[in-house]
C-alpha cells in the first residue's frame, strides 16, 4: 500500500539554488552583452524585447511540463489505488458456492 507522508521534492535545495543562480548569471550576461553592443537604441530595444520573450517563454513551457508530469501522475496513484483495492479483496483459494 502507498504511504500518504508529506510530499518530497525530487530535488534537492542545493541543486535549486544551482539552477537559480545560473539562470541569474546567464540572464545578466546575455543583458550585459546587449547593453555593450556597438548598436543603436532600437537595435537593442528589440534584443532585449527577445530576451524578455524568450525567458517567459520557457518559464511557460517548464510550467506546462510540470503540470502535465504531475497530471500523469495523479492519475498513476488512481490507477495504482484501484490495483491495490483489487489485489486486496482478490482470494485465489476462495471457493464459490454452487
Amino acid at each position: 500500500m502507498t504511504s500518504s507522508g508529506p510530499a518530497t521534492s525530487p530535488t534537492t535545495n542545493a541543486f535549486f539554488a544551482q539552477a537559480a543562480i545560473s539562470f541569474g548569471v546567464a540572464i545578466v550576461a546575455v543583458a550585459v552583452g546587449i547593453a555593450y553592443l556597438p548598436v543603436n537604441g532600437w537595435v537593442r530595444g528589440f534584443l532585449a524585447l527577445g530576451l524578455l520573450y524568450t525567458v517567459t517563454s520557457a518559464f511557460t513551457l517548464a510550467k506546462c511540463i510540470r503540470d502535465r508530469q504531475e497530471g500523469s501522475y495523479l492519475v498513476s496513484r488512481v490507477d495504482q489505488a484501484r490495483l491495490d483495492k483489487l489485489l486486496a479483496e482478490h482470494d485465489p483459494f476462495r471457493v464459490e458456492a454452487a
